[in-house]
């Protein structure tokens, strides 16, 4: 085990943190596997207790790691990359990255839109919309709770809904009510994990998410579909390139 250089300009937390993740990038350590514990890093990397710590906060923060309490602090599951350079479906993303893409539909309904779902859509004072919330998970994982709110003048048949998860819902409007989807804005903000939702997405409450708001338009420039979605932030990760 090559040591450390204690006499680099680089801080021996950030060594010993570089040292940590190329044990995890070249497999010497795997999902769920468990890493020495800081008294254990002390001992092999002749660091202190803060260096240690530091180095293991840094990474739990960048979701290489996690901690469970009274057990120690384990290697987490890769991050879903996914880039905001163009228009993707999250079932495609999946498949690319060979996982198994699954929704499952927990409701499907008509409502009375909120005034900024409304405002998303365009509606009139007296428009009803179709809600349909469900859970998009990878491999059996949910990664993303989800809502969808389109207008019942466009969707005027709840039924052919429940195919999706076996077609995606763009496809469906397509085939089903003549709606061909486009383009679509997103915007993104940093959430907490609230109690109703982390019951769906089999996390703790409290934990970082991101809030996706995704309002998509037909080859009209009409608005389509106004969606929520909390992304759990330990298991997504978006990212853009810039020239």
């Amino acid at each position: 085990m090559k040591p450390l250089q204690h006499d680099s300009v680089i801080p021996l937390y950030h060594q010993l943190k570089e040292r940590l993740k190329e044990s995890i990038k070249s497999g010497k350590w795997t999902s769920g596997d468990k890493i020495p514990s800081e008294n254990q890093l002390m001992d092999q990397y002749n660091v202190s207790r803060n260096t240690a710590k530091k180095a293991i906060e840094e990474l739990v923060q960048d979701g290489a790691l996690y901690r469970i309490q009274g057990k120690g602090t384990f290697v987490a599951k890769p991050k879903l990359q996914q880039s905001l350079m163009g228009f993707y479906s999250f079932s495609k993303v999946l498949k690319e990255k060979g996982m198994n893409p699954k929704d499952i539909i927990l409701n499907i309904s008509e409502v009375k839109p909120s005034t900024k779902v409304k405002n998303g859509l365009q509606l009139k004072d007296d428009e009803n919309v179709i809600v349909m919330e469900r859970l998009r998970c990878a491999n059996d994982e949910p990664y993303i709770l989800e809502s969808s709110y389109m207008p019942k003048s466009i969707v005027p048949d709840i039924e052919p809904l429940k195919m999706v998860g076996q077609i995606s819902l763009y496809d469906l409007l397509e085939q089903q009510f003549n709606v061909v989807v486009t383009r679509a804005r997103e915007a993104f903000e940093p959430v907490l994990i609230r109690a109703d939702e982390s019951k769906h997405l089999q996390t703790e409450e409290g934990l970082p998410a991101l809030l996706l708001e995704r309002t998509a338009y037909n080859d009209s420039g009409l608005p389509v579909e106004f969606c929520r979605s909390i992304v759990r932030g330990d298991r997504c990760r978006f990212y853009t390139e810039l020239t």
